[in-house]
């Protein structure tokens, strides 16, 4: 983990100068040789790291993938499972958003509302309904309108619309029955998120989840419904984990009127009916508002001292993350099971290819060994991916990452000040353009044939000043 994670700073810092239709078995085999050739097979095919992890048990952290390979594959699809076991940790979990048809089926599907995830609008787009969940009012198309036979003649789509669209229409919903099936033997993780909504409409899913325990194997139930883990505890087999899953703070948690913010407090309370927890990752590493990491909060330490395992969730490699991580989901995964002061039990990932790779092959690495050849890192413009560039930060982040050469694009101001910058013209990295300095604005033909606002125009204090901020670069 780079060392420069906890620093603080927003996008500012101070100035670098004086003082600082495909078939599907085609498209498989496709992805599957890009997988070999990434990875080597090293993360889904060799032994676990040694049990010596600051998790609960001490065992490496548990790899989840959320319906499977979901960030390429369909959510809870045949490839986007299959794809999961292939690829990732062999005892990687594969979670299913459990939920209920009409005639009380159980199915995996990413959400109860089924307009993003499938294909429903085209099979029956007169069976549009709006319902209130949660307190919020949600139009579309819901599972418990329909019974599994009508499902049939539905089909999964990808459900972020950035993603590929080479697998939609291709696989049906399947049912938990036929998931276990699928999955085996990979851990089971089910997820329950609306039981309150099924109870409103004749719909029982606690019955259902017992009905089917004999013959469906479950390591793994969660739930946002306090309420329905507390239904659930004492009712399933010893193995079976309940785990509660928090949503975003200032949300409630209908089942027992608190919110998730109140009940991260009583982590007692919560381990007296769950054996662990589900959190966004911004329980455990806040982020600012301009997207930088702040000190990791004591949650996890927390959680373990209550006895309770705690899981990390929101992880997918095509997410936006914090700059802190120079775009690097890698980097992101270390740092919540690698940071030396604590480890997650567990993250939930849309590619746990990625998951699997940070914990099977990244961990416990000694970073200060330099036994892998000795290559020279050179800077540019600092640690621009993570900070303005030329800034104080930037060059500061740059040492810290180790960089054995800093770079300094020399500019040149009105009062003959030499400093680092990566533009002679201020519009490039900088708000001028939006400060009394707009009046200095011409043309340089020797520099640029458009119109610019130079480091020559101004002196040093003017650049130095508060009025001049920097801005990144993209």
């Amino acid at each position: 983990m780079r060392s420069n994670r906890r620093r603080l700073g927003g996008r500012g810092g101070g100035w670098g100068g004086q003082g600082g239709g495909v078939s599907v078995a085609a498209s498989f085999a496709a992805l599957l040789g890009c997988v070999v050739a990434l990875v080597g097979g090293a993360a889904g095919q060799g032994p676990r790291p040694p049990s010596d992890y600051k998790t609960l048990s001490g065992a490496a952290p548990l790899v989840v993938a959320k319906g499977g390979f979901s960030g390429v594959f369909p959510d809870s699809s045949q490839g986007a499972y299959s794809f999961a076991m292939i690829t990732s940790a062999p005892d990687t979990a594969m979670w299913c958003d459990v939920q209920l048809t009409k005639d009380g089926v159980g199915v995996c599907l990413r959400d109860i509302n089924m307009k993003n995830c499938t294909s429903v609008d085209q099979a029956y787009p007169e069976r549009k309904r709006t319902y209130v969940i949660d307190g919020v009012r949600k139009t579309g198309w819901f599972v418990s309108d329909f019974t599994i036979a009508e499902l049939q003649s539905v089909s999964l789509t990808q459900a972020i619309w950035p993603r590929t669209r080479r697998f939609d229409g291709i696989y049906p919903i399947i049912s938990i029955t036929d998931f276990r099936s699928l999955v085996m033997p990979s851990p089971v993780w089910l997820n329950v998120q609306h039981d309150i909504f099924y109870k409103q409409h004749g719909l029982d899913m606690r019955n259902y989840i017992l009905s089917i325990k004999k013959g469906v194997s479950m390591d793994y139930i969660s739930s946002p419904e306090l309420g329905f883990l507390k239904n659930m505890s004492g009712r399933v087999g010893r193995k079976t984990k309940l785990v509660f899953r928090f949503l975003e703070k200032a949300l409630l948690d209908h089942s027992i009127n608190q919110t998730y913010g109140s009940l991260s407090s009583n982590l007692p309370f919560i381990k007296s009916i769950a054996s662990g927890i589900i959190v966004p990752k911004s329980y455990i590493w806040p982020v600012t508002k301009d997207n930088y990491l702040l000190p990791s909060t004591s949650i996890v330490t927390e959680a373990h001292n209550a006895g309770l395992e705690i899981y990390a969730s929101d992880f997918a490699n095509d997410r936006i993350i914090p700059y802190n991580y120079s775009y690097d989901p890698l980097a992101e995964y270390l740092n919540f099971i690698n940071d030396g002061g604590f480890s997650v039990d567990g993250v939930l990932s849309e590619h746990p290819i990625t998951a699997s790779e940070a914990i099977g092959c990244f961990t416990k690495l000694n970073s200060n060994k330099t036994d892998h050849g000795e290559p020279l890192v050179i800077s540019h413009n600092g640690a621009s991916g993570d900070y303005p560039d030329c800034t104080d930060l930037a060059y500061h982040s740059a040492i810290d990452d180790g960089a054995d050469i800093i770079d300094c694009p020399i500019q040149v101001t009105n009062d003959g000040v030499l400093m680092c910058m990566s533009s002679t013209n201020l519009l490039d990295t900088t708000n001028v353009q939006r400060t009394t300095y707009n009046s200095l604005v011409s043309v340089v033909p020797d520099i640029q044939p458009q119109p610019g606002i130079f480091t020559f125009n101004l002196t040093w204090s003017d650049i130095n000043s508060n009025v001049l901020k920097r801005e990144f670069v993209f």
